[in-house]
């Protein structure tokens, strides 16, 4: 593409030949002939010190935010971050223009709330793909990410091939960080969701302060076409301050645009979920296949989306009562009266709220099934074995990633937290047996949640990564239940 095309929506100054760029680079250990080089600052590296060496392995121009030494043309914009990404729509050819965007900000309930509005859509026929925590989920397809928004040049590049996949929709999780650089910028969000706001992110390389967090939280409405806000968050009105979007409302409230009402627990074999009444912008009963009250918002705020497409209530129904989010309260069939589920709460605060979640279903027993990551600090697993031993009628204490500590080490770490409570418990080393173990006990009205590893399929073991997927472990363990014998704990306290 010639670097004038890539020029168009940008304020630089410089003169710049007629060239055509072959790829846009912010690593200069990737730099290739005819390449654009744009030097980034970060918190640890400015690469605007590698100028020379890019242009020295031919980097056809530099894009920099203040005068650097190199034998190329030098172009000074204002901010290289926005200015990546604005190079970055323009060199896949405004991708996002030729699919219906959803953009989902806040606190909580981001990767949920995005599983439930693809659900949806594809209730109603249409092609969706997807970017956030979980990944990039293009045509059945999942591509692991290092950040929840990533970079970029990486966003419009998943942007074209799901456009050029046949997808009509993209439902994007937009972090805070993600929008404070830029990397959402060179594009209008059709719709922009906001689900809740809390303290979160704060320190560090992150935000400085509870405002700077929600100043940036508030830049997605900036930047979408119509707003849709959760009415009973405190914060809704700091989120929208300065948006320039149509603004639809949602929440329990009189005067939100869709209402709900009525939220109740619904607990079947297989099946734990809530149910709720809505009016206003729509009228009639819903129910979603995730536990827990808190559900209910993230369906309201899924409802409240997708029906600005023409969505019927029925379809919104069907997808609401089928979504699952891999590695977040998700069920797992199993033939027995009990319920089965895999999360990924790996630390206290996690494990206290699915317990907490859970519990308000009244199992006959409340089984948790963990382990702790090895080479973090030990108090994380003081904390989760004494959350356990309080909330759980048993823990069944195993392995997670140990990494390059002795599996062992860690649960005796996590029985020091456990030592604190009255908790009954077993010790299983073997993830694997552990998890047979919980099936081939569980007794009818049971709720076993596996926890930690989530979505991950993997098991890291002195070092290496070792395929271990729990779905695939839990229908391996059903197929030869039966012709095993019993699994022995190597500990008890019962």
């Amino acid at each position: 593409m010639l670097l004038s095309a890539l020029l168009t929506d940008l304020t630089y100054t410089g003169d710049y030949p007629s060239v055509e760029i072959s790829d846009i680079i912010i690593d200069s250990r990737r730099v290739k002939p005819g390449c654009a080089f744009v030097c980034l600052r970060g918190s640890a590296v400015d690469s605007h010190q590698y100028a020379a060496q890019a242009a020295k392995d031919g980097a056809a121009v530099i894009f920099a935010e203040y005068p650097v030494e190199a034998d190329a043309p030098v172009l000074l914009v204002p901010d290289t971050r926005r200015a990546l990404a604005l190079l970055s729509a323009a060199f896949f050819g405004h991708p996002a223009r030729r699919l219906t965007t959803i953009g989902i900000t806040g606190t909580k309930g981001k990767t949920t709330t995005s599983y439930m509005i693809r659900s949806i859509l594809e209730a109603a026929g249409h092609k969706v793909g997807m970017i956030g925590t979980i990944g990039v989920v293009i045509d059945g397809k999942t591509i692991p990410i290092n950040n929840t928004t990533p970079e970029s040049y990486d966003v419009q590049r998943y942007l074209k091939e799901m456009a050029d996949a046949g997808c009509d929709f993209c439902v994007m999780e937009v972090s805070s960080i993600g929008l404070k650089g830029h990397r959402v910028d060179g594009m209008t969000f059709d719709v922009g969701l906001f689900t809740n706001f809390s303290p979160d992110h704060i320190g560090g390389s992150e935000h400085r302060d509870m405002e700077e967090y929600l100043y940036c939280k508030s830049l997605l409405f900036r930047q979408c076409r119509t707003g849709v806000v959760n009415i009973d968050d405190e914060n809704c009105e700091g989120v929208l301050a300065g948006h320039t979007c149509q603004v639809e409302t949602y929440g329990f409230s009189e005067r939100a645009q869709l209402r709900a009402a009525d939220d109740h627990l619904i607990s079947e074999p297989g099946y734990l979920g809530a149910g709720f009444t809505v009016s206003g912008a729509l009228t009639g009963t819903l129910r979603v296949c995730i536990p827990g009250t808190f559900s209910v918002y993230n369906a309201l705020a899924a409802a409240a989306v997708c029906r600005l497409f023409d969505i019927t209530l029925s379809q919104i129904q069907q997808g609401l009562d089928t979504v699952k989010v891999k590695g977040r309260v998700e069920p797992v069939p199993v033939p027995g009266n009990y319920t089965l589920l895999i999360d990924y709460a790996h630390n206290a605060v996690s494990m206290e709220n699915i317990l907490g979640t859970l519990s308000e279903y009244h199992p006959k027993h409340l089984i948790c099934l963990f382990g702790a990551g090895g080479n973090r600090p030990k108090i994380r697993r003081y904390e989760m074995g004494e959350v356990c031993g309080h909330m759980a009628d048993l823990s069944v204490i195993t392995a997670d990633n140990s990494r390059f500590e002795n599996v062992m080490d860690i649960i005796a770490d996590i029985k020091t937290g456990m030592a604190k409570t009255t908790g009954k418990y077993v010790v299983i080393p073997d993830r694997r047996d552990a998890i047979r173990y919980c099936i081939e006990n569980a007794q009818d009205g049971d709720i076993i949640v596996l926890a930690g590893k989530g979505h991950e399929d993997y098991q890291e073991i002195a070092g290496v990564k070792h395929h271990f997927d729990e779905r695939e472990v839990i229908a391996e363990i059903l197929q030869t239940h039966g012709t095993l014998p019993p699994v022995q704990p190597e500990e008890e306290s019962l």
